[in-house]
């Protein structure tokens, strides 16, 4: 997704957090409480993590290289670069935190959810909804320290942002398959096949893009979905599945002394 976000958002400083909507099933979870000590926070942190993704755009996704999302026929998870429709990029991101602090807190081996649509336009740095979801093992001082990493690595604006009640986060990154699954897959889920480059016994890897708002990556690992669902949305969005879109794998790598005075997350 987004084209190294670009060089616009980063400069934008925009939030992370432009709200934290709440839908009925997710009242009296903690995530607002640590999305406040985000806020106010100068704690030194570091985040390693790896991320299983996919999106509705077709290989490799142009929001990358562009200001909007591949157009999209009628005909659900069929996409067809500027041929016109309708223009989005819905995604799915599945984390798992390889090494990271949150001052003495540590932060690895958290697994999280990230999912939404960036919108068919985001030349401004503003994106249309997303929601995150920990895994129930992530306690409260990690999701503060996720939640100031998460909006230093993604420093842009967006309409709606949820945080979801937890859900069970299987995460298995594989060489050759790579799966995640939210709820069992009953929330959302994402398979990705490893697509074979001129040597087949090695992986196809962009190198030199940037992603997102992070510093550093190791290359996007190129995997075309299986399958790429969100399937508990919230209340006015729409579920969405894609099969054989865009799909990688990455490690990204950020820290408080990259992020560079980015907005604290806010939490209304």
């Amino acid at each position: 997704m987004l084209r190294s976000l670009a060089v616009g958002a980063v400069g934008l400083a925009l939030m992370f957090c432009a709200s934290v909507a709440r839908s009925a099933d997710e009242k009296g979870a903690a995530e607002p409480a640590a999305a406040k000590k985000a806020a106010a926070d100068t704690t030194d942190w570091a985040m390693n993590a790896t991320i299983i993704e996919a999106c509705s755009c077709p290989m490799f996704c142009q929001c990358y290289f562009d200001t909007k999302p591949a157009g999209h026929d009628a005909h659900a998870g069929h996409a067809h670069g500027d041929a016109g429709g309708e223009h989005y990029c819905k995604f799915n991101n599945a984390y798992k935190v390889n090494a990271g602090h949150y001052g003495d807190v540590k932060l690895d081996g958290a697994k999280f959810w990230l999912a939404g649509d960036l919108g068919d336009d985001f030349s401004k740095g503003e994106m249309n909804w997303a929601v995150l979801t920990f895994d129930p093992s992530v306690k409260p001082e990690q999701r503060a320290g996720i939640i100031t990493a998460m909006k230093a690595a993604y420093p842009v604006k967006w309409k709606s942002f949820t945080v979801a009640r937890d859900a069970t986060v299987d995460w298995d990154g594989g060489k050759e398959r790579a799966a995640a699954k939210l709820n069992g897959g009953k929330d959302a889920e994402v398979v990705l096949k490893r697509w074979p480059g001129g040597n087949p016994a090695e992986p196809v890897v962009i190198h030199n893009l940037k992603y997102w708002g992070a510093p550093r990556n190791d290359g996007f690992v190129l995997m075309p979905n299986e399958v790429e669902a969100f399937r508990r949305v919230p209340e006015g969005r729409q579920p969405f599945e894609f099969k054989g879109t865009n799909g990688f794998m990455i490690t990204f790598d950020i820290s408080s002394k990259d992020a560079g005075g980015a907005p604290a997350a806010k939490a209304e």
